[in-house]
């Protein structure tokens, strides 16, 4: 467990911050200049808050009140950044060993093998950093964090310096991370798509301060969060398990609380548990029963709220078996449908725009 309370004035800039996350991954979500880099590196210890504690597993490891201010390398915190600062004189296997050896063997939590297995880095462990790809150095830089045991894994933004292949590649390992090895994490991004995929509890930070702290799912279908999540982000998560692939046309179905999902094709087994996000703009509403359409998804629904948005926007809350869809609509689109709580609709959604990105494994 992770049980922060910091405090930092940084110039005009203050950081005023207290958290407590579970086991899993917590993603600090936000803008550039909202604190989250800040707030990682009070927990790694290379900056120090002017009061506060920070507790780790159990271990403090900062505490203004009792002056306790462990130093960042006896912290045993692992820390993986933007770029991979990997030793170029030293090989894969030379790097990914190197905190693991100053380790006594009593100490060494996580063995090599399953974290060369679960990285898919095996191949890679006679090249030098140079013959290695974007992608290939954030894995080493991973492998070797995790390899040094650490009580909870650190990771700033370890995407952000890669092309949207290279993220694609790299994102499925780190969501593995958690649960395979039992470990904490902190993630700092400014992508809702990484949050997505990543995140067990969601920090939204403004202005150096937690603005919401929650499940992934629930702050995303706040409206009133907007303004931080990104208008565009705005939507419902909803969970679901694999339910099949269809061979012929490369579907992929989910089942869910409301009925079944046809979204593009994943790779993901079936019974799979799966979070899925629908973006409040790829939903659309029907009043009377569609037929013949290109839709491949028309849920039964009733109308919950009917809320003006921002400019001539619409927010239609909609409940689908349990489960709260969003749609947004034009202001126009409202007048003519007259949608108001209590109302049977159809919403209809397409299954090209839920894609792999927008799901997320439990």
């Amino acid at each position: 467990m992770l049980d922060i309370l910091l405090r930092r004035q940084q110039g005009p800039f203050l950081v005023d911050l207290a958290l407590v996350a579970g086991s899993g991954t917590t993603a600090l979500f936000g803008p550039s200049g909202s604190g989250k880099s800040s707030v990682i590196n009070m927990v790694a210890g290379l900056s120090r808050p002017d009061s506060g504690h920070v507790t780790v597993e159990g271990k403090v490891l900062f505490d203004s009140s009792a002056k306790v201010d462990v130093s960042p390398e006896r912290r045993r915190l692992g820390y993986v950044f933007q770029d991979a600062r990997l030793f170029p004189h030293l090989s894969v296997h030379g790097n990914l060993t190197f905190g693991m050896n100053r380790l006594a063997a009593a100490e060494r939590r996580i063995g090599f093998e399953s974290v060369v297995e679960v990285l898919g880095i095996g191949h890679l462990l006679d090249r030098r950093p140079a013959k290695l790809s974007g992608g290939e150095k954030q894995r080493v830089a991973i492998g070797r964090a995790l390899l040094a045991s650490p009580r909870i894994l650190l990771m700033d933004e370890p995407l952000a310096a890669l092309d949207s292949s290279r993220k694609a590649e790299l994102l499925p390992f780190i969501a593995k991370l958690s649960r395979q090895f039992a470990i904490p994490i902190l993630y700092v991004s400014h992508s809702m798509d990484e949050v997505l995929r990543l995140a067990d509890t969601l920090v939204l930070m403004d202005d150096g301060k937690a603005a919401a702290v929650g499940a992934v799912e629930e702050l995303l279908s706040r409206t009133d969060l907007r303004p931080l999540t990104g208008r565009y982000e705005a939507g419902a998560v909803v969970r679901a398990t694999i339910a099949g692939h269809d061979s012929t046309y490369g579907d992929t179905m989910l089942a869910f609380a409301g009925g079944v999902l046809q979204v593009g094709k994943t790779d993901l087994p079936v019974g799979t548990k799966v979070r899925v996000r629908i973006h409040a703009r790829d939903v659309a509403i029907a009043v009377d029963p569609p037929s013949r359409i290109s839709m491949r998804n028309a849920l039964p629904t009733v109308v919950k709220s009917v809320t003006p948005a921002e400019d001539w926007l619409v927010d239609v809350m909609l409940e689908c078996g349990g489960s709260d869809i969003w749609a947004q609509i034009t202001a126009s689109a409202q007048a003519s449908l007259a949608l108001r709580p209590g109302m049977h609709v159809t919403a209809l959604i397409k299954a090209a725009t839920i894609t792999r990105g927008d799901l997320a494994e439990q």
